[in-house]
């Protein structure tokens, strides 16, 4: 490895994502061109047209590279360099006109998520983490919350696309409803878990999920100081389809309030 990489792969990174951010920004809001890849999962050409950008721009840049891209649109290269991208989490909401999405794009090397960005386009948010190097909010340090109960949690979620997948996810929502402070779902995972890492939030838990979802926002969390794990309590893992990311003080009460969900 070459003694700038790291630098250029974070400039690559957040240059990318700030430009995918202000495409989706200055279209936000506008009738958009929507396709259905289930029942309610769908996808925008403005979801195609970032990634697109994206993944052009970390390619000129890290030619050898591997790409993975919620959209496909990815290339296959190295299997020690992996860049995770989400061109739009929260689709759903940007074809709404809801404003609550961001571009998330992470890099694994040999195996290890070592970047993380996430770029919150209407806020001018931009979130970033390296693994050693700590996590910022627009260059600012960030730190997860200091709240010690589950019981004075404000804890963040999400729903599967698939219908079928509803009565687990539901059960576990009613058991953390009764056992937090309270529970939101904002449908955009990554930021999400930007929001634990920067104390507004105490806990997130989410199944099924997706590596764009979660790869830069794991990172996000653990480098500000708190914990991501499976519903377990294992090592994180964003090829595993499920996440538990809090502050740490309250990971062992979400844990158990999973479990007894899932029993």
């Amino acid at each position: 490895m070459h003694l700038d990489e790291p630098h250029r792969s974070r400039e690559v990174a957040v240059e990318a994502a700030l430009a995918a951010g202000r495409l989706l920004r200055q279209h936000f809001g506008r009738p958009q061109d929507v396709e259905y890849k289930g029942e309610i999962d769908l996808v925008t050409a403005l979801d195609r047209q970032a990634e697109t950008l994206i993944v052009q721009r970390i390619h000129a840049a890290f030619p050898t590279h591997t790409i993975l891209a919620e959209e496909g649109s990815g290339t296959a290269g190295s299997a020690e360099h992996r860049w995770i991208v989400d061109p739009l989490d929260g689709t759903s909401n940007y074809a709404h006109g809801y404003p609550v999405f961001c571009v998330s794009v992470a890099y694994e090397r040999a195996g290890r998520i070592v970047l993380g960005v996430v770029y919150d386009p209407l806020r001018e948010e931009l979130f970033l983490a390296e693994a050693g190097g700590g996590a910022t909010l627009n260059g600012r340090p960030l730190r997860v919350s200091t709240t010690d109960s589950l019981a004075r949690s404000l804890l963040s979620t999400g729903f599967p696309y698939e219908r079928a997948l509803y009565p687990a996810s539901l059960r576990r929502w009613e058991t953390l409803m009764w056992r937090a402070q309270a529970v939101r779902r904002a449908g955009a995972a990554a930021l999400d878990l930007c929001y634990v890492a920067a104390g507004r939030s105490d806990g997130f838990w989410e199944r099924p999920l997706q590596p764009w979802d979660m790869a830069a926002g794991v990172l996000l969390v653990t480098e500000a100081g708190g914990r991501a794990s499976g519903f377990s309590g294992g090592p994180p893992d964003v090829y595993s389809k499920e996440l538990a990311a809090t502050n740490g003080r309250i990971h062992g009460e979400l844990l158990a309030a999973l479990a007894e969900a899932d029993a």
